[in-house]
């Protein structure tokens, strides 16, 4: 199994790389999950199957608190593995969906949150590749909810703050001694080569690896605005064409780790 997290400030494209990501690499197997981590819940109008999603994984947990005291000896990991396979898990043509969305209720979630992450743990063992779609910003590293991400991408367009959440990341992942086999940078929405330049120096500072640099589309915000998915960009277009050498890259990566 290959997990990979795409990370970075929010708004610097990162649900658009994990789309393209989980549509290119789906491509070559079935056995791909692909994870919306963000509280925002944008991978499956990206994806363009928001329509097959009936319950997010904070919806589950929600009926799980109301209901666990009601279960008496019951398993409550089958339970919940039972509501998550039947509720939870959006299977697409070519590739399951979990959207995590977020409780709605009060009170404490830690029981449901750590019986909750034992059966995801369960449930990926069945698939080649996770593709997560993490929250924007930090918190996520803080609290190890990716510690089992074998790489991590950070996306960041040409902004400071992009830049500086980027080395965050970076030193967060030194310091909680996480053990990803690689970090790399992607620079979006990329418009000259200074940019490219600037931010390869960035990279090189930091120790980075950069994987490459997707252009501006105005395809993508024309998509956007009459709500259609991203992975329907034409073949044509470049930034299509680098999304795709970046899935394979990965898929080459998963067969080297395979026949080791």
């Amino acid at each position: 199994m290959t997990v990979i997290a795409v990370t970075g400030k929010g708004g610097t494209g990162k649900t658009i790389l994990s789309a393209l990501l989980t549509h290119f690499i789906s491509q070559t197997t079935s056995k791909v999950m692909a994870v919306d981590a963000d509280p925002d819940s944008n991978l499956p109008d990206a994806l363009g199957v928001a329509e097959l999603v009936e319950k997010t994984l904070g919806e589950v947990r929600e009926t799980f608190q109301v209901s666990r005291d009601e279960m008496g000896t019951a398993n409550k990991e089958q339970w919940l593995e039972g509501r998550i396979y039947g509720e939870a898990i959006c299977e697409c043509d070519n590739y399951d969906l979990i959207v995590m969305g977020r409780p709605e209720g009060e009170g404490c979630y830690c029981y449901a949150n750590s019986l909750l992450r034992g059966v995801l743990r369960k449930l990926m063992r069945h698939y080649e590749y996770i593709i997560i779609d993490s929250e924007a910003g930090l918190e996520h590293f803080s609290r190890k909810t990716i510690d089992s991400a074998d790489y991590i991408v950070v996306v960041t367009d040409m902004s400071k703050k992009g830049l500086a959440t980027a080395k965050r990341i970076k030193e967060l992942s030194e310091e909680l001694d996480l053990k990803f086999k690689d970090i790399f940078l992607v620079g979006n929405r990329i418009t000259s080569k200074e940019a490219e330049e600037t931010i390869r120096k960035f990279a090189d500072e930091i120790g980075m690896k950069v994987l490459d640099f997707l252009p501006f589309d105005e395809k993508i915000a024309e998509l956007d605005l009459k709500g259609e998915p991203v992975v329907n960009l034409p073949e044509s277009s470049e930034y299509y064409q680098k999304a795709k050498k970046i899935a394979e890259m990965f898929i080459e990566l998963h067969a080297k780790s395979t026949t080791k």
